[in-house]
């Protein structure tokens, strides 16, 4: 079984060279603070990897996917994702159970219908910190591995 990752990007779009800006853009990661859910394969790793100067990422847990879902989850036209939609236009009896099959990778997030693959969240509380820097030598870009949940909950 896969696990499930959490990207979210770090830096802006200016001065960005052109191979990273469409490597982003496949991510859907088009702003700052724009996070995705991705499945961890050879594929996505080696994108993740590749832009790894503009973002982070790392094993979103459930707890975290849960909230990040039911707070910052949209669907088309800006609504926000509620239990009654889930019920009347999917097999689930409401948002936890959904999230559990997402979790456990029975459904891919990005494939549902009306809802936005993105979620745009806020700047995080206490700031970023050194974005110049990864993440191992005290900055905030690249693999975080779980540390990615207390980013996300600073940025719900």
């Amino acid at each position: 079984m896969q696990t499930l990752y959490a990207a979210v990007r770090v830096k802006g779009k200016i001065g960005v060279r052109r191979e990273i800006r469409l490597t982003l853009d496949l991510l859907r990661l088009t702003r700052a603070n724009h996070c995705i859910l991705i499945q961890a394969n050879d594929t996505n790793k080696g994108m993740l990897q590749k832009v790894k100067d503009y973002l982070t990422w790392g094993e979103i847990n459930k707890e975290t996917l849960n909230k990040l879902v039911r707070e910052r989850g949209r669907l088309m036209g800006d609504k926000p994702i509620t239990d009654d939609w889930v019920k009347t236009h999917m097999p689930f009896q409401g948002i936890d159970p959904w999230v559990e099959a997402i979790a456990n990778e029975r459904v891919k997030y990005k494939e549902l219908p009306d809802v936005k693959p993105v979620f745009r969240l806020h700047p995080p509380r206490k700031g970023w910190g050194h974005t110049k820097r990864s993440f191992k030598e005290g900055g905030v870009l690249g693999y975080r591995g779980k540390e990615i949940n207390k980013l996300i909950e600073r940025m719900i």
